[in-house]
């Protein structure tokens, strides 16, 4: 980190910066941006997949040749294409050395039933990056006190996994990824923005705890691995003019792409009729008349998104919400999001010998909503599979859930592992009783809406 006569002025190197390699939008990474859409897309009757590639820390490899690598790799081995991780090749020193991980993403979206894609219907788009390692930086003002905001080089390594862990209605990271993509592609293509509009702005709103803070953290991620070559600013404080010239610092780079969260943006564009009506201080006119003005000059800039969140919609101006592109409700987990939350926290705590009541590694893969559906649809196959009863078991939990957000159904099974009266030995049929009787207590304790 560098310091100049500004003291807003920091300079953050990209680990992937130090390869020869192009960071421009249109291709960050040998990849036209419409192949970074996750929407089905065929060309030449193949699908693009995308398949990232994580560097381990200590590699110096140049990102080009690791791609190259790569898909030299997944041709000769003829892989079909179903999301997970694909093995890093023993036999392949170059990979071997240099690769920490390679994973298919986003096949879900394309298949139905549970069905893979075959190599022959595939063309892989290959993702290489690099995590960064150096955190949030904070800056102190001119008064000696922290800002108010924290930036982050992405893909960060705080932020890593945090896309794969958030579970929604089906379609919502999806339409995200495919709006985002579509921003990127408009600007890079050169579309008439007084033809065609679009303010790069995205609304995420819904009841606290429904996880649309790390949704925008994750996006920004995601988009990041992508397109490379970003910055993460993140903002929930009242110094707008300040953040704002840090952003115009940072986008006059434009082989930078940045992303800005402003969290709890009603804070910042409450609306101004409540001041107006005299039940708000004239200040907040000011802040935000400031936020509008600001993102309007942000508006010719194509290098930069802004995503905000909100737990209270109707407090924000409707300046601001005419502005946003697209505008999502985050809300409850549904009964197949619940299942499904439940289920990753009981595969990590079968994974960690929490709960020790299947040895078999067989066991430890729970069905997911869909699968255990079919399943129990099906009585004459249900006597040959023993897990079934434990995820009926799961099921009666994620029933009785309904109403929690996914923070509070992320803390369930630590509530419950406290309430054993033997924590140290963990039946699992135990445990998910104990998990029932906790939600059912968390439940009745819910405020009132």
């Amino acid at each position: 980190m560098t310091t100049s006569p500004s003291p807003m002025d920091i300079t953050i190197q990209n680990p992937i910066e130090t390869t020869a390699i192009s960071h421009d939008l249109s291709d960050g990474n040998g990849v036209a941006l419409p192949s970074s859409s996750p929407s089905p897309i065929l060309t030449h009757r193949k699908f693009l997949v995308s398949v990232e590639v994580c560097l381990k820390p200590s590699s110096t490899a140049r990102v080009e040749d690791v791609r190259l690598a790569v898909e030299r790799m997944l041709e000769k081995r003829s892989l079909s294409y179903v999301d997970g991780p694909i093995p890093v090749p023993f036999d392949d020193q170059f990979l071997f050395e240099n690769v920490q991980r390679i994973c298919v993403c986003d096949t879900d979206e394309w298949v139905t039933n549970h069905d893979i894609l075959l190599f022959w219907q595939v063309k892989p788009v290959v993702h290489v990056f690099q995590l960064s390692e150096e955190g949030p930086c904070e800056e102190l003002g001119g008064d000696g006190q922290l800002s108010s905001f924290n930036e982050w080089i992405l893909p960060a390594k705080e932020f890593d996994g945090m896309w794969e862990s958030l579970i929604y209605e089906f379609g919502l990271k999806q339409r995200l990824l495919r709006y985002a993509a579509s921003a990127l592609f408009f600007t890079e293509k050169g579309v008439d923005p007084f033809l065609v509009s679009w303010n790069r702005l995205i609304l995420l709103h819904g009841p606290p705890g429904t996880g649309k803070t790390s949704l925008c953290k994750a996006l920004a991620q995601k988009l990041s691995i992508r397109f490379n070559s970003s910055k993460w600013f993140s903002e929930s404080g009242k110094l707008v003019a300040k953040l704002f010239q840090k952003i115009q610092e940072m986008i006059e780079e434009e082989n930078n792409l940045v992303f800005v969260l402003i969290d709890e943006v009603e804070s910042l564009a409450a609306a101004r009729k409540a001041a107006l009506s005299g039940s708000e201080p004239s200040d907040s006119i000011r802040v935000v008349n400031a936020l509008l003005t600001q993102m309007d000059k942000l508006k010719t800039s194509p290098n930069v998104i802004i995503l905000t969140t909100s737990n209270i919609t109707a407090a924000i101006d409707i300046a601001f919400v005419d502005r946003a592109d697209i505008k999502a409700y985050v809300g409850p987990p549904t009964l197949q999001a619940r299942y499904e939350i439940l289920r990753s926290c009981l595969q990590e705590l079968l994974r960690t010998g929490i709960i020790s009541n299947f040895q078999d590694s067989d066991y430890l893969m729970l069905p997911n909503y869909s699968t255990l559906r079919e399943k129990l649809n099906a009585p004459d196959i249900q006597e040959a599979q023993p897990v079934l009863p434990f995820c009926k078991q799961l099921l009666e939990a994620a029933e009785a859930c309904e109403g929690m957000s996914g923070r509070s159904l992320r803390k369930l099974p630590f509530l419950a592992h406290a309430a054993l009266s033997n924590p140290n030995s963990c039946d699992a049929s135990e445990f998910l009783c104990a998990m029932i009787d906790t939600a059912r207590r968390e439940h009745s304790e819910l405020p009132e809406s």
